[in-house]
């Protein structure tokens, strides 16, 4: 990273499991954080990866190291270590990444996640070894069933007769969000709920959510529900089966909810700015990451915000994203509205983009690159734009181009990944 970070990327510290990611490296991590956060206990959850546990264990075992009391909680989607942590929170999790990978994300008190600054000091204290250590981390096997007590009772009202397919891509949120929909009241068609160790985030869930549109569209649903391997994430489908972006559905919630204010990152449509304009609703953009949508909502004051990506924020009685929640609260737009997904989502018209991720050797852009974009986004003139932004957790740089028409932003994208991939690649 740029700012001196080796380890953490856009969310946490990520990899593939036995190479950039080991059991040594979660350890020392653990150990870090424990001392930067003065030794405060620790509430450990992890996703359904068959590396969770071993990971679960070194992290752990740093934690305690350190000084931390270690509460483990077992699979735990990453929004409820979140809000049930008494002091900071861990979770062992890649998220939307493939089985292979895994990762160490962090939440300090009240459920915030840290900061670039944050990340910067507890890289600096990652110790060359941890000690041996012979404290046993204590066992909370009651923290789902509180998690669904909480999001039900905070977020929930009733959805009686509402049709919903929900995808929880055999990840953290397996079994859990299918029951918050039924204590709802909601008929549920579950996929993607069976969890092997293997199967996370494969052809399922928000990552690849085509089960879920051929299920909502074939069996008459009124909506369909993705969430990504950890739950912090959703995509919705109408009941056409066709796909709901985090565009559409950030604009959904901003207009239902009559919020003043709403925090999208860079990646966010010129079109989402152009509808909240027109609807007197003050948009923030961010880099992209939900923390930085975080430190945007709490430095303006604002309760919603969401990426593009699923990542959907609610700070009314939360502290960081939550894919169940946001799928609530869209169950909640329809069913209180009487109206469609499909109808809600069409008040937005996004502007044509495209999308291009190009491996890699290396993320320092070059004078080359950097010139070519500035001349094409002057060109543009806000009738369109260029985004190209190094990925936080995978080797490719990801580009992304809006336009007045799908063609010129196909050409547009096409052209700077190919210059991407000379100068770079």
């Amino acid at each position: 990273m740029g700012d001196g970070r080796r380890y953490f990327g856009t969310d946490g510290v990520r990899g593939v499991v036995g190479d950039s990611l080991t059991e040594g490296l979660a350890a020392r991590v653990g150990f870090a954080f424990a001392q930067w956060s003065d030794a405060a206990p620790v509430l450990v959850g992890r996703d359904t990866r068959a590396s969770g546990p071993a990971l679960e264990a070194a992290l752990a075992r740093g934690l305690a190291a350190a000084g931390s009391e270690v509460t483990l909680g077992g699979v735990l989607p990453t929004p409820a270590v979140a809000l049930l942590a008494d002091g900071c929170g861990a979770v062992v999790s890649a998220s939307h990444n493939p089985p292979e990978y895994n990762g160490v994300k962090l939440f300090a008190r009240e459920g915030r996640k840290l900061t670039d600054e944050d990340e910067a000091l507890v890289e600096g204290l990652l110790p060359e070894q941890v000690p041996a250590v012979d404290a046993e981390p204590r066992r909370d096997d009651t923290a789902r069933d509180r998690y669904l007590e909480l999001v039900t009772g905070r977020f929930g009202a009733p959805l009686d007769g509402l049709r919903i397919a929900v995808d929880t891509a055999n990840g953290a949120m397996s079994g859990l969000a299918q029951q918050a929909f039924e204590r709802l009241g909601a008929r549920v068609t579950a996929l993607g709920n069976a969890p092997d160790g293997t199967n996370i985030n494969v052809g399922c869930g928000a990552t690849d959510p085509s089960a879920l549109a051929a299920a909502t569209r074939e069996s008459e649903h009124d909506l369909g529900v993705a969430l990504d391997g950890d739950g912090d994430r959703v995509v919705a489908v109408d009941a056409a089966g066709n796909e709901v972006n985090g565009d559409a559905l950030v604009a959904i919630l901003a207009l239902h909810l009559e919020v003043d204010l709403v925090a999208v990152t860079e990646m966010s449509s010129l079109g989402f700015h152009r509808l909240m304009a027109e609807r007197g609703i003050r948009s923030v953009a961010t880099p992209v990451g939900d923390r930085y949508l975080l430190e945007a909502l709490r430095r303006e004051g604002g309760v919603l915000g969401g990426e593009q990506s699923g990542h959907v924020v609610y700070l009314n009685g939360h502290t960081t994203g939550d894919g169940l929640v946001a799928a609530i609260l869209l169950a909640r737009a329809v069913r209180e509205t009487g109206r469609p997904v499909a109808e809600l989502a069409a008040r937005l018209e996004p502007v044509p983009q495209a999308k291009r991720n190009v491996p890699v050797r290396t993320k320092t852009f070059t004078t080359a690159l950097e010139q070519e974009l500035a001349r094409l986004n002057a060109e543009l003139d806000g009738r369109g734009r260029i985004l190209v932004r190094p990925s936080g957790t995978e080797p490719v740089v990801r580009v992304l181009a809006e336009a007045e028409s799908q063609e010129t932003a196909d050409r547009l994208s096409d052209t700077i990944a190919a210059l991407v991939g000379r100068e770079l690649g």
